[in-house]
This record gives C-alpha cells, sequence and structure tokens, in this order.
C-alpha cells in the first residue's frame, strides 16, 4: 500500500461508499507511550484504549518530531482497527493511528476537537 504524504497531491481514485465502511475508524484514547528504540525510523509504541468493545490496541507511531510522551498520555486519536495486525521489530502494531502531514511532512494527529466516547466509529 502506498501511502500519499503530499498535501499537493492529487485525490486517489474514487471509491464505492461500501468500500469506505470496510474501513473502521474508531476513537481511543492513549493511555501508554514509549520510545521505540529498534524502529528503522524514530517512533513510539502507543498503547489506546478503544473501550469495552474493541479494548486496548497497541500501535507504531512516527510522532516523535511533534510530540512529548508526556503530552500523549490521556490525548483522544483516531485509528483504522481493522487491519491486520503488523511486525513491526519485535513489536505487533495492531491498529494504524491516523495523522496528516505538517509543513516539514512530519505526522500530526488525528482526533475529535471535543471528548468522545472511546469506540466511537467515525462516520
Amino acid at each position: 500500500m502506498h501511502l500519499v504524504h503530499e498535501p499537493s497531491a492529487p485525490a486517489a481514485p474514487q471509491i464505492g461508499f461500501d468500500q469506505f465502511l470496510a474501513v473502521d475508524i474508531r476513537v481511543g484514547t492513549i493511555i501508554g507511550a514509549e520510545v521505540f528504540p529498534e524502529a528503522r525510523k524514530p517512533a513510539l509504541k502507543l498503547a489506546v484504549d478503544f473501550g469495552a468493545g474493541i479494548g486496548i490496541k497497541r500501535s507504531s507511531a512516527q510522532i516523535t518530531q511533534n510530540y512529548e510522551i508526556a503530552a500523549l498520555i490521556g490525548r483522544q486519536v483516531a485509528a483504522v482497527v481493522n487491519f491486520p495486525p503488523r511486525q513491526i521489530g519485535k513489536f505487533m502494531s495492531e491498529v494504524l493511528v491516523l495523522g496528516f502531514p505538517d509543513e516539514a511532512g512530519n505526522v500530526t494527529l488525528f482526533a475529535p476537537d471535543k471528548r468522545v466516547p472511546n469506540g466511537g466509529r467515525l462516520f
């Protein structure tokens, strides 16, 4: 899968609404974060609580340029929760935390602008 990080890139090809619905994007709260020294690019290991239906899931995120660990705890984020787990070094990443590139191309996390219940699905 090729991810486009360039703000000036053209839109992806059109998809059907059913394809959009197949991607399960949920909100969760970061309850743990630690440095991931084995990662090829600077990254953090995150533990994200998605509520009773999904539970706590782990993710590797390349967000070290814009976020300090202490500031992440308690922050809500959006993530794709129905991709298969992905092995990253010795770490199993279970969800894909979502973000947008800033002016320098570093990840800025995507989150609701006010607190919402963990596990809520994007629509």
